[in-house]
């Protein structure tokens, strides 16, 4: 899920092997119609998408699909492949910007299933598998950004816990105590932050890298743009937070830090290590007029456009995505059905819930990323000027070098 590519891959197939469609047949010797699945996840979860594909193979006598683990040679094998027109049937996907002309819409067999079948999912997870108004993924996994707070450090300072009518006034106040009365800091961020992610806060404080049509001037160098990077440089500045070369999750766990903004990722690591935190929902703007936004790190299941058995790729989709793969996959991702979290209670589960508050919360804003064609060569750019803003060496003027990554 979310750039978040594997290292490690469960099959010894050379680059040439994967790239052939493994021998080029597309039938088994007992007849069955074979399908390629892609994946991107790391050796454990592989293991268990292992398994899940042997299941589906082992209750269906026309189709046989084969796994193949590209780890952090996704990308490039995804790209060899479209280009040589050997792309798999089946793959994991989350950069559509980049890919979907190469991938099959999939409005005509959703609709095919009925409305319940679509209204299962997260009505906010569609606008991420989206692009020109066409459907090129069903959702599988998502994380939205939370805030996570030491519980421990709260109580040495003798502040309340954060709660979701929290405003980034009142993260301030309690930064700033933090501060001043333990030996953490009270807040962290990204000196360096990817701009994909950074957007969220733009978007809460109702602003934005760019128009609908892409138009960065007087979006991203707007005033309530400007705003944001000024809080958290202020905060930087004024030594109640600091600016992480990393996620912040390193200093979140060794105690140096009260607070984080992050996803789910970083549970399954904060309870290995018996870290006394607690999650709550992103701080609004207090004179936004709206609730806090999150960006969504979300993987969803594509269908190749070049695939020879689409309905034997669809028949795999449809598994990978329904109540018991969603149920299976619990604890490396978010479930994405709504039957799913209420069956399995995740609502009531303390450090799930806000992410799917945060999740109801995000709906109806476009990643820049789906709206600006030359979205690589902005990211960098952007990448270096928040550099420029937050990094203690520079803490450049925020409206200048806004204005300036504008130009």
């Amino acid at each position: 899920m979310k750039r978040k590519l594997a290292v490690v891959c469960i099959m010894a197939l050379s680059a040439t092997a994967i790239l052939s469609g493994c021998g080029g047949s597309d039938k088994s010797s007992d007849g069955k119609t074979k399908i390629r699945f892609a994946t991107w996840d790391v050796a454990e979860d592989v293991d268990k998408q292992q398994e899940l594909v042997d299941k589906f193979n082992e209750e269906h006598d026309d189709i046989e699909v084969t796994l193949e683990a590209y780890g952090s040679d996704f990308d490039t094998k995804i790209s060899a492949g479209m280009g040589s027109g050997d792309t798999p049937d089946v793959m994991y996907m989350w950069n559509y910007p980049s890919y979907y002309d190469g991938l099959e819409p999939l409005d005509e067999y959703i609709s095919k299933e009925g409305d319940e079948y679509k209204s299962n999912f997260y009505d906010t997870l569609w606008d991420y598998n989206t692009m020109d108004g066409s459907i090129y993924g069903i959702p599988v996994g998502f994380t939205t950004h939370c805030l996570f707070y030491n519980k421990d450090i709260f109580d040495e300072a003798g502040i309340d816990y954060p709660t979701a009518d929290w405003t980034w006034d009142d993260l301030q106040k309690a930064a700033k105590t933090i501060s001043e009365k333990t030996d953490a800091k009270g807040f962290s961020f990204q000196m360096k932050p990817d701009p994909y992610d950074f957007e969220m806060y733009l978007w809460s404080n109702g602003s934005a890298y760019c128009s609908e049509d892409g138009k960065m001037d007087g979006n991203l160098n707007s005033d309530k743009s400007k705003e944001v990077f000024e809080m958290f440089q202020k905060m930087e500045k004024d030594e109640y937070a600091t600016a992480t070369e990393k996620d912040g999750t390193d200093e979140f766990r060794a105690g140096n830090t009260g607070m984080y903004v992050y996803g789910s990722w970083a549970i399954d690591t904060l309870n290995e290590d018996g870290v006394n935190y607690g999650v709550t929902t992103i701080p609004a703007f207090a004179d936004a007029g709206q609730d806090s936004v999150s960006i969504l790190s979300s993987s969803g299941l594509s269908m190749s456009k070049d695939s020879k058995h689409k309905d034997a790729a669809w028949e795999f989709i449809k598994y990978w995505t329904n109540e018991e793969c969603n149920k299976a996959r619990i604890g490396t991702e978010l479930p994405v059905l709504n039957s799913v979290v209420e069956s399995e209670g995740i609502m009531d589960q303390e450090e799930y819930a806000p992410f799917y508050t945060m999740l109801e919360q995000s709906k109806g804003h476009t990643p820049a990323s789906f709206l600006m064609d030359s979205w690589s060569e902005v990211s960098e750019n952007l990448s270096l000027t928040f550099e420029q803003i937050f990094n203690p060496s520079s803490l450049q003027d925020a409206g200048k070098a806004l204005d300036g990554a504008v130009k």
